[in-house]
């Protein structure tokens, strides 16, 4: 029987964490190297000041300082604003007028995007980098052109890429639930949308590894646990990080997760968040022009995308009450027939279920332990969504519960 930490006697160590509780945590919950180090710089600044507001007078100068040692020629920043949307990342969009390597006088609209004190969810810019590179000419994505990956020019890792038009719902239609979730599409919309989303899925998991650089990430093995064990390991270390309450259905969860650990079958790069919110379209053509949100990126199980989107929160039911539309996009009913279309892959329902619980618990994860860790701590700018987010907790312990019960 797995349990976890006493509560009563680590609350105060998980606001300000000893080495000890760090290496306890690494030694019990191993995962792969990128991970750990993530996890390890969060416990080891969470004791440090609250997110203070960044101006964009501030911003301005670590831009500026950052181009100078990247560019080292003349250029010129104009139209520095904010971005609005997500639920973890600052976002600053701008103008660059500049003289490329090759000498070629041009201007660029780009986007920086970087982390708070302490995001909702600890992820790699070095990965997303890597990522967004990698599939570059193979789906849409943006153009990376700098990146800060230890904070060396602003308050956080950073990055830089295009800006790219587009929108993620469409104005006619509501927005769904918070931070993009359950969009809901017209079916003209949807007809033009759908071929192109299960397209671009099916090429990230197909795609050739071999071909890609892609150093940040650990490789599992096929034919073993690996995969899974790791993205176990990662979400538990997580919640006992970041958790404020005991609560037994985690624990229940833990048992059958450990029990039921799915062999890897084929090795495809995980996007890790592929759902409606996370890409652009141009709402005149349908025409998808940005996939977004690499930053849980991973090498391992294609069944962890299929599971994610296909859970409750990601889509909705339609105007007859019965359809549920994944994604908002496709009937359920059909979604993974055309999957294995698009893909050659086979999907295996009993790997989806398990990575669907192993959602479930990470988003608990987020939503309960984490989000309510950084809201305490006045870790993040989003901490009034990030308390709101904890108002989803219900569907995913109830969505857990339900598939729990049917598993046993």
């Amino acid at each position: 029987m797995v349990k976890s930490i006493d509560t009563a006697a680590t609350t105060d160590v998980r606001d300000n964490p000893t080495p000890e509780f760090i290496e306890e945590m690494r030694r019990r919950f191993p995962t792969e190297r990128e991970t750990d180090a993530l996890l390890v710089r969060k416990l080891q600044r969470r004791s440090g000041p609250p997110y203070r507001h960044v101006t964009l007078d501030e911003m301005a100068a670590s831009l500026d300082a950052m181009l100078r040692h990247v560019i080292g020629s003349e250029f010129e920043v104009t139209g520095l604003k904010w971005l609005t949307g997500g639920a973890s990342k600052i976002q600053m969009a701008f103008m660059l007028t500049w003289t490329d390597s090759e000498g070629g006088r041009r201007q660029d609209h780009l986007v920086l995007r970087m982390d708070p004190s302490e995001p909702s969810n600890s992820t790699s810019r070095v990965r997303e980098v890597e990522l967004i590179r990698a599939f570059e000419g193979i789906v849409p994505v943006p153009k990376v052109y700098w990146l800060d990956a230890n904070g060396d020019w602003f308050p956080e890792p950073a990055i830089i890429y295009s800006f790219v038009p587009g929108v993620t719902k469409q104005k006619t239609q509501s927005a769904g639930k918070v931070i993009g979730l359950g969009t809901m599409f017209s079916e003209e919309m949807r007809q033009k949308l759908a071929p192109q989303f299960l397209a671009n899925l099916a090429a990230i998991h197909t795609a050739d590894i071999d071909a890609m650089s892609l150093t940040s990430m650990d490789r599992p093995t096929v034919g073993t646990t690996e995969s899974a064990r790791w993205q176990l390991n990662r979400a538990r270390r997580v919640w006992e990080e970041d958790r404020g309450e005991d609560f037994p259905l985690m624990d229940v969860a833990v048992n059958w997760l450990e029990r039921e650990l799915p062999v890897l079958d084929h090795l495809s790069v995980v996007h890790g968040d592929y759902r409606s919110g996370n890409f652009l379209f141009d709402e005149d053509s349908g025409s998808i022009t940005a996939i977004l949100d690499w930053e849980r990126g991973h090498l391992g199980d294609r069944h962890r995308d299929l599971a994610w989107m296909t859970r409750r929160a990601m889509g909705h039911f339609g105007a007859d009450g019965k359809t549920y539309y994944v994604c908002g996009l496709i009937p359920l009913d059909e979604f993974y027939e055309r999957y294995e279309k698009a893909s050659g892959l086979s999907v295996d329902m009993k790997r989806v279920t398990y990575y669907r619980i192993l959602n479930c618990f990470q988003s608990i994860t987020t939503t309960v332990a984490t989000a309510y860790r950084v809201s305490k701590l006045a870790k993040s700018h989003q901490d009034v969504l990030l308390s709101r987010l904890k108002a989803v907790s219900p569907i995913n312990e109830n969505e857990m519960a339900e598939m729990l019960e049917g598993a046993m």
